[in-house]
């Protein structure tokens, strides 16, 4: 199983947008996924499909307050394993009531991908005491990868 490291997939990609603004959470979801458009590592379709999913099941990638990990499923147009961070000035309200300011674009060609290196990555940064605080202040890039840098991702990473 390739490893996708979440710092490097957001260099590659270009994929660290600071301070948008969305009105609402459909066009927060397109904010974060516009990023992996245009590196190529989704297809347009991608974020109708996550909108399409929310509308469905609810908001079930929103894992805290304030932080939401929008993903679809790899046939909805994942083209290579990457993410997208992006921060907004003003949180967006979702239909179960949750406000969120930070999301976390996922794109996985596979299940595997998903659960055994993605999401231990993203759990390991949100444990950082203040998280979402920090991301909201950070002014570029370097500050954002910084952060990434201070998680400790080790001890969630299966060992093979």
């Amino acid at each position: 199983m390739s490893s996708v490291s979440l710092k490097q997939s957001l260099v590659d990609n270009h994929s660290i947008r600071l301070n948008e603004t969305a009105a609402t959470w459909q066009e927060a979801v397109l904010k974060a996924v516009a990023p992996l458009v245009e590196s190529g590592a989704v297809e347009p379709r991608y974020g109708e499909a996550i909108i399409r999913s929310t509308e469905k099941f609810g908001p079930y990638y929103v894992l805290m307050e304030g932080m939401a990990m929008p993903h679809a499923r790899p046939e909805d147009g994942v083209c290579h394993d990457a993410f997208s961070l992006i921060t907004l000035e003003k949180p967006v309200s979702f239909s179960d009531g949750k406000r969120v300011e930070v999301l976390l674009a996922l794109a996985a060609t596979s299940s595997d991908i998903h659960t055994g290196i993605a999401i231990p990555q993203i759990v390991a940064l949100f444990e950082i005491e203040g998280i979402i605080e920090k991301l909201q202040a950070a002014r570029n890039a370097e500050d954002v990868l910084h952060l990434i840098d201070g998680a400790d991702i080790s001890k969630y990473l299966s060992k093979e």
